[in-house]
């Protein structure tokens, strides 16, 4: 059995369908059981804590630049006592994928963001239309430009190619109806911040009222009906819960396997929280093909590394002492969401801008000559100065590594802290660094070149690439 015990698994949960599993969220989520462990996930409290107000994070002008909105998830994704929430949302982000290399405004990608968030664990068809009537997804497939007599198809095609069906379940004219019944479809502008510069609007006299044919069926269709049909199909109950498994179960799962958990959420009206609820307390999701087979993301190697480490509670202590992020004091709770964010984006995961309307591609897309040098170095920015001309964190590595001062004792901590399980065969290695950087003793002087010397090793495993 990969799972000897309830601890391994709840262990495997976290990693998962949480952020990370330190050896403090571990005894937190299984005070009652692995039971207990999924309901916690599932229905978290509330955590006003891990709320960046986005005024926070305007310049010293006023204006919202989109790093300083990168910065504000990045810092979310750190503090949260939410995690499945934040993973989620990260996880519809990417399947709506939207970018602010062309959705300019700040304040339309937060809005989008919150969007994703509030509506992450509700039945698909909520999200689904809140999010089609999102103003920063208007303005990526250029909804706003659909109108009657010139429809746009861009929405319509990627509304069934990437959000419901899959591309090779509709047809061409599936599209061209689709697009008529999307016209009209548009965002007013301004109302202020708290409305983030847009809101949607519907214009009738741009609506085409004429009769349509939409996969099979007829009638003078308009855009709610068709998000009624496309999340009525089998298909789309088949292609999300396929999407899903592969970034939370393990990878190119086959229809079978699918099948019975495609058809509860469908019945249970694409109740996604129902659906993770399914997954999490299946046989398939603790079996031995589930085990460390999907590769970590950016966000595992770095969010996670940085939360285990305690960083994510530290940054929730400041965040609570400032009210202006453009003082000294605030630009030192911004400092690790800034180092964070960069390091995700050199490895191939830059927040709020995915690479195209296909999103991130997840397992081993992930992995390629230049994000490995990345992920290799990432112990050097967590520990240790990183690259020229790059920020680092410096994290203290004495204060948790003098419990066990041996070279011996540093690796296990290490391993320990990051769940690295290290290859017997590779543990000598990694050993001979740690020996190698203590030279004769560890001190509060050499603490974070050990940790930084042992973290490169550790972080180049193939072990540590999976999660």
């Amino acid at each position: 059995m990969p799972f000897a015990s309830d601890r391994d698994r709840g262990a495997h949960l976290l990693r998962r369908f949480g952020l990370g599993a330190s050896e403090a969220e571990l005894d937190y989520y299984l005070r009652d059981g692995l039971s207990g462990a999924v309901d916690k996930l599932l229905d978290p409290p509330e955590d006003p804590g891990s709320v960046v107000d986005p005024d926070l994070l305007r310049n010293d002008k006023g204006n919202l630049p989109m790093p300083q909105a990168v910065n504000g998830w990045t810092l979310r994704l750190l503090m949260t006592r939410r995690p499945l929430e934040e993973r989620m949302t990260l996880f519809w982000h990417n399947h709506f994928a939207t970018s602010g290399s062309k959705v300019s405004q700040a304040m339309l990608m937060i809005a989008q963001n919150d969007t994703l968030r509030a509506n992450a664990l509700k039945p698909f068809p909520v999200l689904l239309d809140a999010i089609s009537k999102d103003p920063a997804m208007l303005l990526w497939l250029d909804n706003q430009e659909n109108v009657k007599g010139k429809p746009n198809e861009n929405f319509a095609r990627e509304v069934m190619e990437l959000f419901t069906l899959g591309i090779g379940n509709y047809t061409e004219k599936d599209v061209q109806e689709g697009a008529r019944a999307f016209t009209g479809w548009s965002l007013k502008r301004g109302g202020g911040v708290r409305q983030a510069g847009g809101q949607f609007l519907f214009r009738p006299f741009l609506h085409d009222n004429g009769s349509k044919t939409f996969l099979g069926q007829t009638g003078p269709f308009n855009g709610d009906d068709v998000l009624k049909i496309l999340c009525d199909q089998p298909r789309t109950a088949e292609y999300l819960v396929t999407k899903l498994w592969d970034w939370f179960v393990w990878p190119n799962p086959d229809a079978k396997t699918i099948a019975p958990f495609a058809a509860r959420y469908r019945a249970s009206g694409m109740d996604t929280k129902a659906l993770l609820r399914d997954i999490m307390r299946s046989a398939e999701f603790y079996s031995d093909k589930s085990l460390r087979s999907i590769v970590k993301s950016p966000a595992d190697v770095v969010l996670v590394t940085m939360r285990q480490l305690g960083m994510g509670e530290r940054a929730r202590e400041m965040l609570g002492t400032i009210s202006d992020t453009t003082t000294p004091a605030g630009r030192a709770t911004l400092a690790p969401a800034y180092v964070a964010q960069q390091a995700m984006k050199s490895m191939g995961q830059w927040l709020l801008y995915p690479p195209d309307v296909s999103g991130w591609k997840n397992g081993p897309g992930w992995i390629s000559s230049a994000t490995m040098v990345e992920r290799i170095s990432w112990g050097d920015q967590l520990f240790g100065k990183g690259k020229t001309g790059r920020a680092a964190l410096r994290f203290p590595a004495y204060q948790f590594l003098q419990a066990a001062p041996t070279p011996e004792g540093v690796v296990h901590t290490l391993a320990s802290v990051f769940d690295v399980r290290i290859a017997p065969e590779r543990r000598p290695l990694i050993l001979q660094a740690a020996q190698k950087a203590m030279a004769g003793g560890l001190t509060p002087a050499n603490a974070s070149q050990v940790a930084a010397s042992v973290t490169h090793l550790m972080f180049a495993l193939p072990e540590f690439q999976f999660c």
